[in-house]
Order: C-alpha cells, then sequence, then structure tokens
C-alpha cells in the first residue's frame, strides 16, 4: 500500500489549499489514480467516504482485509478517524439494465459547504451520498446564469442544482424527482439555506409524465441530469437514457422558451448522442469543460449545452 500513501498525500498536500481558497469542503482527493488501487476517495467535512471498485474474482475476505487495510492507510495519511470512514463496496455492473441498491439501514448525515450553499450528504445508506462532486463546475455556472430565469430541474436528485438557482435569484425554479425520498430531500436542502419552499414547485413524478403534459409555463434555463437505466416500481415501464433521450429532450423543447439553455449530462460510460433530429439552435459538447480538476477521470459524465 505504499504507493497509493504517496499518491493520498501528494493529492491531499495539493487539493486541500485549492479546496480553502474555494470554500469547497466536500472533494475528491484520490480518483483511481493507480490501477492497483481501485478506490474514489472522497472528503465530506471531517469524513471520508470511499468507492471501493475490486474485483469479482476476489473473495469476500480477500475483499475485506484489502479495504481494511487501505482504510488504515486513508486514516494515518488524512488524520481522520478510522469512525469517520464510510466504505462502500462497488461493482461495475455488467449491463445497462442494472441498478445499485441501498448498501445500509443506518444513516449518517452531515451538512458540507460548497460556494457558500449548504447540502446534506448521507454517508452511509446508498451508494450515492446525495451531491454528485463531479457536478461542481456546472452547478457554479447556475451562479451566474439562472438569475432572472424561470428554471427547471428533471431528475433532480436531492434538488442541488435547484437550490443553486434559487439562491442566485431565479424568478422561478421547478424540480422533479420520481422520488417522494429525494423531493423530501431537495425541500431540506432548501431549507438549510433558508430559501422559500413552494409546494407546488416540488413535483414528485415521472418525467416523462411531466414532459407529455401540456405545459403550464415556460423554462429559461434547464438542467436534465437522469440515470443510465431505472425500473422503478412507480413507472409505468422502464427509463433507459440511451434509448430515451431523444424522446425526452424533443418533448422538453415545448416547455422551453426561445433561446432557452438546456444542459443534458449523463454518466452511462457508452452513451451516443442522437440530437440529429432535435430542432434547436445549437448543441455543444462541454463534457471536459464540466469536469472539476479533483476528478482525474476526465471521462466521469458526458454534458452538452443545447440552446433552443
Amino acid at each position: 500500500m505504499e504507493a497509493f500513501a504517496n499518491r493520498l498525500k501528494k493529492n491531499f498536500r495539493q487539493l486541500i489549499k485549492w479546496a480553502d481558497r474555494n470554500a469547497i469542503s466536500c472533494y475528491r482527493v484520490y480518483d483511481h489514480d493507480i490501477p492497483e488501487y481501485p478506490f474514489c476517495v472522497d472528503i465530506y467535512e471531517d469524513c471520508i467516504h470511499v468507492s471501493a471498485y475490486l474485483s469479482r474474482y476476489q473473495s469476500i475476505e480477500e475483499q475485506d482485509d484489502y479495504v481494511n487495510e487501505a482504510g488504515s492507510v486513508i486514516a494515518e495519511v488524512l488524520n481522520i478517524p478510522e469512525a469517520k470512514i464510510f466504505v462502500k463496496h462497488r461493482r461495475v455492473l455488467a449491463r445497462r439494465e442494472e441498478q445499485y441498491e441501498k448498501v445500509a439501514a443506518e444513516q449518517h448525515k452531515i451538512v458540507v459547504q460548497e460556494n457558500g450553499l449548504k447540502f446534506r450528504v448521507n454517508l452511509s445508506d446508498y451508494l450515492d451520498t446525495g451531491l454528485f462532486l463531479d457536478h461542481r463546475p456546472l452547478r457554479t455556472r447556475f451562479l451566474t446564469e439562472a438569475k432572472g430565469k424561470r428554471v427547471l430541474n428533471l431528475f433532480a436528485y436531492t434538488g442541488s442544482f435547484s437550490v443553486y438557482a434559487q439562491a442566485s435569484g431565479a424568478t422561478e425554479v421547478t424540480t422533479v424527482d420520481l422520488s417522494q425520498t429525494y423531493i423530501q430531500w431537495a425541500k431540506d436542502n432548501f431549507e438549510l439555506n433558508g430559501l422559500e419552499i413552494k409546494a407546488e414547485n416540488f413535483v414528485q413524478g415521472d418525467v416523462m409524465n411531466f414532459l407529455k403534459v401540456e405545459p403550464r409555463e415556460q423554462y429559461d434555463l434547464v438542467i436534465v441530469d437522469p440515470p443510465s437505466f431505472s425500473n422503478s416500481k412507480r413507472m409505468s415501464g422502464t427509463w433507459d437514457t440511451q434509448r430515451d433521450h431523444p424522446t425526452m429532450l424533443h418533448l422538453l423543447l415545448k416547455h422551453c422558451n426561445p433561446g432557452a439553455k438546456i444542459y443534458f449530462s449523463n454518466n452511462f460510460r457508452n452513451f451516443q448522442p442522437e440530437f440529429s433530429r432535435l430542432k434547436v439552435q445549437s448543441v455543444k459538447d462541454i463534457s471536459l469543460e464540466t469536469v472539476p480538476e479533483d476528478f482525474r477521470n476526465k471521462q466521469i459524465h458526458k454534458c452538452y449545452e443545447i440552446i433552443v
């Protein structure tokens, strides 16, 4: 583990000053830098969240021993008690139709800060914490672009883009997600930041059903960040980003004002955009522009800027 320890120490020394300078309390300090040490190590305030991508050919005992040794190295290098290190075992999904499930019953929630805003994260229950760190640069755009705009957040997760938009002075922000848990989490994030909560602007429901309804209003700025796949029982069918994104974007256009900006992002590794029939002014691939400097993996997501 010496090579892992040395790289972690080097990264931390470089990033801690950058994080302090930018008022960021959650960031990635190790991003699978060395193939032999397949971990992603994220700092959340005074806690550590570790994603361990381990070989399917290892036994459970071998995996546990390996992760425990890595945990000890992380605790020593970052000077963090092991009790504040939360490790998740991840696997590469064999098929697009697979999903990650809940991994623990207990909760460990803390509040983190980013660009002067507060967000509640849960380090223990699910593989993801409630705040996608790779979208930090895209969220930051909303600090200037959302002011005075009507904003729509689809597949909103815990509403971090909605918080940015409302805090920046958007005239209205609509937040849509299938999960009532995430809609409530989004409201909690609004409350953390002292933002007004209008119940009618938090929509728990299927995004495709939302888009099929004739719009009551039209939007100037939209963020769409769907999961690669979903087969939730609350849906009439399934969601597949590769299959469904052309129809979804086509339906979205009637909800947009002329000149509106749509940010469409996803993390499906083999995603192939199908925009040829989309009647818009322009489409620009901004994937590399929207990956933060603390992420070594520059293919973490695909992101497109669409001008209606």
